[in-house]
């Protein structure tokens, strides 16, 4: 059996309230999220920069 949680694409998540984007690639240095975060690994207690909506606000996108 193989896994593909390794290989898998990284997503984009946008807030549903604003249109901010969280690209898993890039993260969020700033806000202390290390490029590569998947979104899963994004603290349940974060909000969105722009207008401070919480993670459940948030639909993967496809860009």
């Amino acid at each position: 059996m193989s896994s593909n949680e390794t290989t898998q694409e990284f997503q984009t998540w946008m807030c549903l309230i604003c249109g901010w984007i969280y690209d898993e690639a890039a993260g969020l240095p700033d806000e202390g999220i290390a490029a590569g975060t998947r979104w899963a690994d994004v603290p349940m207690n974060w909000s969105c920069p722009e207008c401070g909506a919480r993670k459940d606000d948030f639909e993967m996108v496809a860009i």
